[in-house]
């Protein structure tokens, strides 16, 4: 048993809001995965994030406030910005913005960017956390660097250790798969990365096209736009039917197949999908009798997009 691993209580929750404060790292779920946390203006706590995930500076972090008012304290705002923070906030959508002025103690947060990547997460216990605590908390997924994402407090025990003083229990992730991200600095919304809220939903609020953009895998401008990301054990193979499964494969359907080890939605449903993948991900790479994944297609719609952006970069071989 893990002892860093801690239930949802009133008194843990003041513990680990005194953590980020004293500088430590602080483990806590969201609505989409579990993320590793640090006070966002403590150049040396956000300096250990990146030291215990393995995590290059150049990647930039994500900051999790509370409140929408809150957000105009260190990011530029117009009527666009606000008017989607008001629908979709809390939820599963970081935006990229301008900084409002230079302060040094952001710069590594920001991987020295003149933009900074910001949130409101859903759950009740990130929530808790950041008020308690009164400060942004900056905070990636709480897993090592390039390898798969936690969606239970056991995923983060497993992967990062006592590398993480702190690590709140508040159950599975109900969205399984991170932020989407949008760059709001240019008139038009660029879509960095694939996520929990789908191009379509942003796409029918705002009545704009959405731009999806890769950005530069050697200078990331947002969180989860590196090649090699996500990645199991061995080697994953995607897009795979059923007859093309070789037989040391270990096979992830979807839909409508007979002979998969794990299908991440017998009913093709992709929000099923979404919440199972990094967990049946996790399932596969410990069956070392196998020397590899395959992955069934999965439609490149709606959280379909997510879907295919993760094992796309989970499977990349250079």
């Amino acid at each position: 048993m893990n002892t860093n691993i801690y239930k949802h209580t009133p008194e843990n929750i003041h513990k680990a809001a005194q953590t980020i404060l004293d500088g430590g790292l602080v483990a806590f779920p969201t609505d989409t995965v579990y993320g590793l946390g640090a006070n966002v203006y403590n150049p040396k706590a956000v300096a250990a994030i990146f030291e215990a995930k393995g995590r290059p500076t150049f990647d930039p972090l994500i900051s999790h406030i509370a409140e929408i008012d809150f957000l105009s304290e260190y990011a530029q705002t117009d009527e666009r910005v606000i008017a989607l923070a008001k629908h979709f906030w809390p939820g599963p959508l970081t935006f990229v913005l301008k900084r409002k002025d230079h302060n040094p103690s952001l710069d590594l947060v920001c991987s020295g960017l003149p933009h900074i990547a910001v949130r409101i997460p859903n759950h009740p216990l990130a929530l808790e956390l950041i008020k308690t605590s009164g400060v942004p908390i900056a905070a990636p997924s709480a897993n090592k660097f390039k390898c798969i994402s936690p969606t239970t407090a056991q995923h983060v025990a497993d992967s990062l250790g006592n590398k993480v003083d702190m690590i709140l229990d508040g159950g599975p992730c109900k969205i399984g798969v991170e932020t989407t991200i949008i760059d709001l600095t240019t008139p038009e919304i660029f879509m960095l990365r694939a996520g929990g809220l789908s191009k379509e939903e942003i796409e029918d609020f705002t009545g704009e096209k959405v731009i999806i953009s890769s950005g530069d895998p050697n200078k990331p401008s947002a969180p989860g736009q590196l090649l090699k990301h996500y990645a199991p054990k061995m080697p994953m193979r995607i897009n795979v039917l059923e007859e093309d499964v070789r037989p040391d494969e270990f096979f992830i359907g979807f839909g409508n197949v007979k002979n998969a080890q794990l299908n991440l939605s017998p009913s093709a449903n992709l929000n099923e999908a979404a919440a199972n993948l990094f967990a049946y991900m996790r399932q596969a790479e410990t069956h070392t009798e196998y020397k590899g994944i395959a992955v069934s297609p999965i439609p490149e719609t709606g959280l379909g997009l997510a879907i295919n952006d993760r094992i796309r970069r989970a499977s990349f071989d250079k």
